[in-house]
């Protein structure tokens, strides 16, 4: 497998998910406008598409911070706003880690922090990208002095297509009601990443 500059990385993406723009200039304001216009439907109410508006472009300001691949804001029913946040990133090898393998992805991804609500949970897939680990882990956003906080859950796939570089999907969610059925969705986006070469 080629290196990432000189590859092509596609994932589908879900029907309800909405494409942030995290690369190249963009009026964030305008763009949130027409893209909830767009997902809340012709008729949708000007108070609800006010609402989603200013949710994506929060969501597209954050993700351009962190420049991904890939960033949507999956939004199944735009009156409760975006559901889930996914991302897709490349990790490249440094001089610290010359090489991208599916035990770095598991330390990187599966270490415990102060704010992990429980143990992370991983276990090892194959993928048509590549071999890789899939974690699910939970935080506790903003605690207070007693440690109670917003669950923030994610489940995440490190891929390795190349020893120089890794792929991380990652899905992430405060809605723990829907905790199920978000890493299937995870699932399903995991078999449908694909690499490429340009050459």
């Amino acid at each position: 497998m080629p290196e990432y500059s000189e590859s092509t990385v596609h994932m589908q993406a879900p029907d309800a998910a909405v494409s942030l723009p995290v690369y190249g200039p963009v009026d964030l304001e305008a763009w949130a406008v027409d893209a909830a216009r767009l997902r809340a439907g012709r008729d949708g109410d000007a108070r609800l598409i006010e609402a989603l508006a200013v949710e994506l472009g929060d969501a597209a300001a954050d993700a351009r911070g962190r420049a991904p691949i890939v960033a949507l804001s999956y939004v199944p029913e735009p009156r409760l706003g975006e559901l889930a946040r996914i991302e897709l990133s490349p990790l490249v090898a440094d001089e610290t880690y010359p090489a991208v393998t599916v035990d770095l992805l598991h330390r990187y991804l599966a270490m415990p922090t102060d704010l992990s609500f429980r143990p992370p949970e991983a276990e090892r897939r194959t993928l048509p990208a590549g071999p890789a680990v899939r974690v699910r882990h939970a935080y506790v956003q903003e605690p207070d002095r007693d440690g109670t906080g917003t669950i923030l859950e994610t489940c995440a796939y490190g891929i390795c297509p190349d020893d120089k570089w890794g792929l991380v999907l990652l899905t992430s969610w405060r809605a723990l009601a829907h905790t199920d059925t978000l890493c299937a969705l995870t699932d399903s986006l995991a078999e449908t990443i694909t690499v490429t070469s340009a050459r």
